[in-house]
């Protein structure tokens, strides 16, 4: 994938360029250390992937992405947290704060790879919306909800259901949401979060599991079937013996 970065900060570019050298996935062609000479290049040449500062003087990263005439895949680099939500809104891929973890960024680059496999074997195929996890150790996610941008704490989810292209996250206050994503996406995401698989079409907090009867657990007086393909690493996640 043909990348560039976009940041003012000489030390987070020698950063990331170092990360990029690392990975055999990525091309750097470019870096700049603003915006605006970034815009030409961009419209002009065949680029997938955006390393983007937020935080810059005269033009930021959110002016840059409104400008663009098409826009590659875009990975948020900055030191603040509370563009989130609007870097979700702009389409953002992935969100990294500063000082960014290079097992952070790998995951990153990762998801980027596997939305630029998804358009390349398929030019034409809808998008799902982008999830965020802004840190390793966050106890939330935003996703998008319709036309809204919600934020969820792990804490609140009791389960979660595929349904086609889409998931609806079941909640302890006894409402849900639907979104278009996959269940692969947010079972990586909740991957080390208290979650586990136990089926193609579940996913559990395993803190609000009440029982387990055989193929079957119990939450919330719902009964969930674990299927063959998940049962041992379900059994093996509680550190249960199975009968």
């Amino acid at each position: 994938m043909k990348c560039i970065i976009v940041d003012d900060e000489p030390l987070a570019v020698d950063l990331l360029v170092d990360f990029c050298e690392k990975m055999e996935i990525l091309s750097l062609v470019k870096t700049f250390n603003n915006a605006i000479d970034a815009i030409s290049f961009v419209n002009q040449n065949k680029i997938d992937l955006i390393f983007l500062d937020i935080e810059m003087p005269q033009f930021t990263g959110m002016d840059f992405i409104n400008t663009l005439e098409s826009k590659p895949m875009i990975i948020f680099t900055t030191a603040y947290s509370n563009y989130a939500v609007e870097g979700f809104d702009n389409g953002a891929l992935d969100y990294l704060l500063k000082p960014i973890p290079f097992s952070r960024f790998v995951k990153a680059v990762l998801r980027a790879e596997q939305q630029f496999k998804l358009v390349q074997n398929n030019p034409s195929a809808q998008t799902e919306a982008p999830l965020l996890v802004q840190e390793e150790e966050a106890n939330f996610m935003f996703i998008k909800v319709g036309y809204e941008t919600m934020k969820i704490d792990f804490k609140d989810i009791l389960f979660i259901e595929g349904l086609k292209d889409y998931v609806k996250i079941i909640f302890t206050n006894n409402t849900n949401v639907l979104s278009l994503m996959s269940m692969s996406k947010l079972e990586t995401t909740l991957e080390n979060k208290g979650f586990c698989r136990i089926h193609r079409s579940y996913i559990v907090n395993l803190k609000s599991i009440q029982s387990i009867q055989r193929n079957r657990i119990l939450i919330a007086d719902k009964r969930l079937p674990v299927s063959d393909t998940y049962r041992e690493s379900f059994f093996k996640t509680i550190q249960l013996k199975q009968r």
